[in-house]
């Protein structure tokens, strides 16, 4: 074998110690089912084994899910063609008749859980007769597939509802949420929690004390869901019943995978294990089939976590941690970067001009650790993370810091002026990372000496929360800078894109055009309400008012004045910069100010202002479709023009930075994976048809046109590329 290591004891019991070769976490791949198959015939068939113990060698915890991999192939045949859901469900249904071999072999089989337990590592756990768990704070179980396209497929969504019962486990699967190891005991989906490092000791005396234990709850006569379950019963069809549309309204009908979960779980809460699982096995193949699935799994998980391991870091630069940073900028940005730099370990000078204001961005650091206790925060180790964060108003305090980086306001001006008095303190061998938004590094970079060491490092609010941060490569940046950036993201646990410069870069630039595009609907006399439910149905967080309310009205505004400036005649006016102006003349500057798309009253719900029907009176109002087309399409043909100029040198950089960055329908797997979804042909057939009807900001590229000639996709580049 080449993934389990198959050892018996004195006293018949065998453990099986999985430990996938080339894996840093043991993943389910074809050998290891082929293992596991041939370990499940030696325990049954051999008289002398009375019973089994399933570990993990390695110390990262006990299993995750499928190999991705191994499961992207599975979906494309010789051909390079996706196979029918038929074809798919005879390779996904070998792991359910696998899990279901193991827990009706005939002996007791106990799992022995330390650390991460997650997807079809749970799986097999739950088709294990005992679970026992080491007490760690690191140590996460559950099923969390529906976050990338999936659901439960090697019998998580028939084994789960029978343990806890159909409410509580639909709540866990559908939001992808994990136990921790008291929360698992308490809702018996594990039996038993251990000290650390005792679980396999623990679990062979279960094993050694319950030799005829071999039987699941749910192979049992007479068996009933905790809670209930089938049509007849009450409680059953209530949550069924109020399950389907609160999903419905929750994924705007956009996502395939949790529909599909729900009927799983309603058909097989009503039939027994064997055919539950078949119909599992069914509705998981037709998820599978559809391109939205493989979409999620690329972007969400398989390019994420390669932008994470450094896929764009220079591969000749020596590893550089930061110990010691200089913050630059105590306000709500610069304290959140202080907060999850002391959290990384790191060493945080928190400078800002006013001591008052640096001590109020290090009382924000401590109010979010607080919100941390209880949650893997202990009171000591709050008071040793806040010690490591200094408020200072003077620049030689900076020294021996070993990165700056830059969050002071959005003026060229006073960064200038700052970077300049850092590199009298620091000299310029130092990398120096601006966290601006919009403004041209090349051209903040002019204030460094060694423009070679200054990168654009941009995060977004709250830091704390945010999974994303944009590296912006200036024309002068070098890779030394480009390596101390991405290993500065990489021990503060976020995801990276990198991009190349230009006025907004990549999120903001392209995410601007989201709320522009809601503005100029409104100038069109749309109704605002239209306008919002569009983008939510189209799978945005919110809808583009809302957002813009969020960020300010008064910022959008600033920011189209800037570019006005630096532009001048080639910049091209939209009727809603005169509408945000027009707002911001009116006091209307967004939530800041209680005031904007929306009202906030002071207790109460917001809602959009009712004068916005006053100033533009109502037009012929639009479908629906034809509103989310709009915003949808808009977004696309900017990230597409931000390919075409070389702003983006990769689709992966750009539909992990849409998701990420600012919540780009995440069901489509990013722009370009929707791109090349519906076809190239057909975006620019649509693009033709909006700029022909609303102006050519909707002008197709280039070089999509050339894509759509050739047959190319993004994730298959077309053979040539606009320079940079």
């Amino acid at each position: 074998m080449n993934s389990i290591r198959f050892d018996i004891d004195g006293d018949g019991i065998a453990t099986l110690t999985i430990d996938v070769p080339g894996q840093s976490m043991n993943v389910i791949g074809p050998d290891f089912i082929a293992d596991l198959d041939a370990a499940i015939t030696r325990i049954a068939s051999e008289d002398g084994i009375k019973g089994a113990v399933i570990a993990s060698g390695k110390d990262s915890g006990f299993m995750a899910g499928m190999d991705l991999k191994f499961f992207g192939a599975m979906l494309a045949s010789a051909e390079g063609q996706r196979p029918s859901p038929a074809d798919i469900f005879d390779k996904v249904f070998v792991l359910n008749q696998l899990f279901r071999r193991l827990e009706t072999c005939g002996k007791p089989v106990a799992c022995a859980i330390e650390g991460t337990c997650v997807g079809g590592g749970f799986e097999l756990a739950m088709a294990c007769h005992r679970r026992v768990v080491g007490d760690s704070s690191k140590t996460q179980l559950g099923l969390p597939e529906i976050l990338i396209g999936l659901f439960p497929g090697g019998g998580g969504s028939q084994r789960l509802p029978r343990l806890m019962g159909v409410q509580a486990a639909l709540m866990y699967m559908l939001q992808g949420k994990l136990f921790r190891p008291a929360e698992a005991a308490m809702l018996k989906v594990v039996d038993e929690v251990v000290p650390q490092g005792t679980a396999v000791e623990k679990a062979r005396e279960w094993v050694k004390a319950n030799p005829t234990a071999s039987v699941q709850p749910w192979d049992v006569k007479g068996f009933k869901f905790p809670g209930g379950a089938g049509g007849f019963n009450p409680g059953f069809v209530q949550t069924m019943a109020g399950a389907v549309p609160m999903t419905v309204k929750q994924t705007q009908r956009n996502m395939n995978a949790p529909i599909a979960l729900l009927s799983a779980v309603y058909e097989g809460a009503i039939l027994p294990i064997d055919q539950a699982i078949r119909v599992e096995s069914k509705y998981f193949a037709k998820v599978a089939a559809d391109p939205q699935a493989s979409n999620m799994i690329r972007s969400l998980f398989v390019n994420k976590q390669a932008a994470e391991r450094g896929a764009r870091r220079p591969k000749d630069q020596p590893k550089a941690p930061t110990k010691k940073l200089a913050m630059l900028g105590a306000g709500m940005m610069g304290a959140g970067i202080a907060t999850v730099a002391a959290q990384a370990g790191m060493e945080v000078m928190l400078f800002d001009r006013d001591l008052a204001y640096a001590e109020k961005g290090k009382a924000h650091v401590e109010e979010v650790l607080k919100k941390r206790l209880g949650k893997g925060m202990t009171p000591e180790k709050l008071a040793e993370t806040l010690a490591r964060v200094t408020p200072t108003t003077d620049y030689a305090a900076l020294a021996g810091a070993d990165f700056v980086i830059e969050a002071v306001f959005e003026d060229v001006a006073i960064k200038a002026e700052v970077t300049k008095k850092v590199e009298e303190a620091l000299g310029a061998d130092v990398i120096f990372g601006s966290n601006t938004s919009t403004l041209p590094i090349t051209r903040l970079a002019k204030a460094w000496s060694k423009p070679a060491n200054f990168i654009g490092i941009h995060f977004f609010s709250p830091v704390e929360k945010m999974p994303l941060v944009e590296i912006i490569l200036g024309k002068e940046t070098g890779p030394a800078a480009i390596a101390k950036a991405l290993d500065f993201v990489a021990q503060i646990r976020k995801t990276p894109i990198v991009v190349n410069d230009s006025r907004g870069f990549y999120t903001s630039r392209c995410f601007g055009t989201y709320v522009q595009e809601g503005v100029e609907m409104v100038a069109e006399g749309i109704n605002p309400a239209l306008i919002e439910n569009g983008g939510r149905q189209l799978g945005m967080p919110v809808g583009p008012l809302a957002v813009g309310d969020e960020v300010s009205i008064e910022l959008g505004n600033k920011i189209v004045l800037a570019a006005q400036k630096e532009l001048g005649d080639a910049y091209v006016a939209q009727r809603s910069d005169e509408l945000m102006a027009q707002m911001v003349e009116m006091g209307r500057l967004g939530r800041k100010s209680a005031k904007g798309w929306y009202d906030y009253p002071e207790g109460g719900k917001k809602h959009l202002w009712p004068g916005l029907a006053e100033l533009f009176p109502a037009a012929d109002q639009p479908d629906v479709e034809a509103v989310k087309e709009r915003l949808l399409y808009r977004q696309l043909v900017e990230c597409a023009r931000c390919f075409e100029e070389g702003v983006l040198e990769t689709p992966e950089d750009g539909d992990i930075g849409a998701i990420f960055g600012w919540g780009f329908a995440p069901y489509t797997g990013g722009p370009f994976s929707h791109m090349d979804t519906v076809g190239i042909v057909h975006v620019v057939a649509v693009l033709d048809r909006l700029a022909a009807a609303h102006g050519d900001r909707f002008a197709p590229t280039k070089q999509l046109r050339e894509m759509a000639a050739s047959g190319a996709t993004f994730y298959r580049p077309a053979p040539s590329r606009a320079a940079a």
